[in-house]
C-alpha cells in the first residue's frame, strides 16, 4: 500500500524519485506566488527549487486568493509535491520550494504580513489575463468588482492588485524597500501591464504611494514556456505506482522549459543565470515569438481539432491536414511578424515547438487550451492578423483560428455544454442565436466587448476572409478547412 507523500515519509519512496538536494528546515521563505496553479508548481516553483541549493532564503509563500483546494491538498503532504516531466523516459521529482500555503480569503492577516516581511524581497505571479481585473484598453477596471471592493477595503483585498498594492503600502510605511514583482502570464507586455494597473488603483488610494511605487518599485517583463497538461486521476495513479508515494496533487509538464525576465536594477533579485533562466534587455522579442508562435498554434490546434472530435494535441498532429496547416500557418503567415529575432533562430524554434506539440507522451487535453478564448485570441492571434494587414499579406490562414472558435462556441452553447471564459454568459446567450451562416453569425461576434477592435471589425479584408473560413467550416468541417489553406497564395515579391 502506498504511502501519503510527506517529509516523514519522503526517504520511504523509490530511489528513481529525485529528492530535493537542500535541507528545507534550514530554508527561508524570500517569495510570494500568487495563484500556485499547475503552471506555477511546474516552472516558477521548479526554478525556485534549483535556487535553493545555492541560496538558502528562495522558499515560497503560495497565496490563492480565494480557493482553498490547493493548500487542503498540500498541506498535509508538508508542501512537497511530484512533478513529473514528460518525455520517453520520464523522470519525477519531489519540488520542496512551498514552504507556506495560505488562503487570502480565509487568512488576510496572514497575507499582510508575508508581504511585508523584511525577507521577502520577490513576487511571483500566474493569474491567467482576467486575474488583472483589466478594462477593453488595458488599464484597470475601476468598475470591476474586486477592484471596487478593495479601494473600499483595502486591509482585506479580494483581487491580485489590491493586494499587490497592499503590500507595498506596508513596506512603504515600515520603511522597507519594495518587492520585485514579476508576471508570469501569458499577458502582452506583462510587466508594464501589471505596473500601470498597480499604480491606477494606488493613485485612487493615495498619490504619495502611488509616486513611490512608481519611482523604487520594479516590474521586469518576462516570457515563460512549458507545455503543462492539467493533473488528473491518471496522473496520480501513475506516481503513486512508480513512487510508492501517494500525492494529492501532482503536475506535469514536457522536459522543455524557458523562463527569460528583464534585466533591471534591483539589488535582491535572484542570481536567475545560475540556474538556467535567461536575463535578456529584450524580452519582447521572445514574448511576442511564444505568444505568436507556441500559443497561436495552440488555440488552433485546439479550436480546429475539438470540431473535429479530436481530444489532444499530440493526436491533432497525428492528423496530415491539421499538422500541414499548422506547419504553414507559423512559417508563412506568423513567422514573418516576428521581426525583431533572426530568421535562422525563429525556424529552429518553429521546428522545436512543432516536435513538442507531436510528443506522444505529452497528452494536452485541447480543452484546457480552448479556455478563456475570447481574452487569448486578441493576443495570440489578433496581433498577428493586424501585422499582416499592416503589410498587405494574405488572411486565408489566419483567419481560420478565429473562425473555429465562433463554430467552437456554437457547438458547446448547441450541446448545452459550460463555456469556460470570463464572457461565459454572453457567449452562451450568442452562440443559441447562430445559424452557421457567416451573413448572420458574424456581426454578433464583433459587438462583444473587448475581443474584436472596431479597425478589425469594420475591415473588409479581415471580414471577408474570415466569413469565408467560417462559412468553410459549417460546410465541410474544420479538417476541410485546415486542408483549403493550403491554397492559400502569398504577394509576389
Amino acid at each position: 500500500m502506498s504511502r501519503r507523500l510527506s517529509e516523514r515519509t519522503l526517504e520511504r519512496g523509490s530511489q528513481r524519485l529525485l529528492r530535493p538536494d537542500y535541507v528545507r528546515s534550514q530554508t527561508r521563505i524570500g517569495t510570494v506566488h500568487f495563484g500556485p496553479g499547475a503552471f506555477h508548481r511546474a516552472h516558477q516553483a521548479f526554478y525556485f527549487d534549483r535556487l535553493l541549493e545555492k541560496d538558502a532564503a528562495r522558499a515560497i509563500c503560495a497565496v490563492s486568493l480565494k480557493t482553498a483546494s490547493l493548500r487542503d491538498a498540500l498541506a498535509p503532504q508538508d508542501g512537497l509535491y511530484t512533478l513529473v516531466e514528460l518525455e520517453e523516459a520520464p523522470t519525477m521529482r519531489v519540488i520542496g520550494a512551498l514552504r507556506e500555503l495560505l488562503v487570502a480569503a480565509e487568512s488576510p492577516a496572514a497575507v499582510s504580513s508575508r508581504l511585508c516581511d523584511p525577507d521577502t524581497s520577490v513576487v511571483t505571479l500566474t493569474v491567467t489575463e482576467k486575474g488583472y481585473c483589466l478594462e477593453g484598453a488595458g488599464r484597470l477596471d475601476l468598475a470591476h468588482p474586486d477592484i471596487v471592493h478593495d479601494l473600499s477595503h483595502p486591509d482585506a483585498p479580494r483581487s491580485l492588485i489590491g493586494w499587490l498594492v497592499r503590500g507595498l503600502e506596508l513596506r512603504r510605511e515600515r520603511g522597507l524597500a519594495p518587492y520585485l514583482t514579476i508576471s508570469c502570464d501569458n499577458l502582452s507586455d506583462n510587466g508594464p501591464t501589471l505596473r500601470r494597473a498597480v499604480l491606477d488603483f494606488a493613485q485612487q488610494r493615495d498619490a504619495a504611494l502611488a509616486a513611490w511605487i512608481e519611482e523604487a518599485a520594479r516590474f521586469p517583463r518576462t516570457m515563460v514556456d512549458s507545455i503543462t497538461p492539467a493533473s488528473d486521476p491518471a496522473l496520480r495513479e501513475r506516481v503513486a505506482r512508480a513512487t510508492g508515494l501517494e500525492d494529492a496533487w501532482p503536475v506535469q509538464r514536457e522536459r522543455f522549459v524557458q523562463w527569460v525576465v528583464e534585466e533591471v536594477d534591483f539589488a535582491a533579485q535572484p542570481d536567475w543565470a545560475s540556474v538556467g533562466i535567461t536575463v535578456s534587455r529584450d524580452v519582447t522579442a521572445y514574448e511576442r515569438a511564444k505568444l505568436r508562435m507556441l500559443n497561436g498554434a495552440h488555440s488552433t490546434l485546439a479550436y480546429l481539432g475539438l470540431l473535429a472530435g479530436l481530444e489532444s494535441v499530440a493526436e491533432a498532429m497525428a492528423q496530415p491536414p491539421l499538422r500541414a496547416f499548422l506547419e504553414r500557418l507559423m512559417a508563412q503567415d506568423i513567422e514573418p511578424t516576428l521581426t525583431a529575432l533572426p530568421s535562422g533562430a525563429l525556424a529552429a524554434y518553429r521546428l522545436s515547438v512543432l516536435n513538442r506539440f507531436a510528443n506522444p507522451a505529452l497528452r494536452h487535453p485541447l480543452a484546457q487550451i480552448a479556455w478563456d478564448g475570447s481574452l487569448k485570441l486578441p493576443i495570440r492571434i489578433l496581433g498577428t492578423i493586424a501585422d499582416a494587414l499592416r503589410a498587405g499579406r494574405p488572411l486565408t490562414r489566419l483567419t481560420v483560428p478565429v473562425a473555429a472558435w465562433m463554430h467552437f462556441i456554437r457547438a458547446r452553447a448547441r450541446d448545452g455544454i459550460d463555456i469556460v471564459d470570463p464572457l461565459s454568459v454572453p457567449l452562451a446567450a450568442l452562440g443559441r442565436q447562430l445559424t452557421g451562416a457567416a451573413s448572420h453569425d458574424l456581426t454578433p461576434f464583433f459587438a462583444l466587448p473587448g475581443v474584436f477592435p472596431a479597425a478589425l471589425a469594420h475591415e473588409p479584408r479581415f471580414t471577408r476572409p474570415l466569413g469565408e473560413a467560417y462559412d468553410r467550416i459549417g460546410a465541410r468541417g474544420a479538417l476541410a478547412a485546415a486542408a483549403f489553406g493550403r491554397t492559400a497564395k502569398l504577394p509576389e515579391p
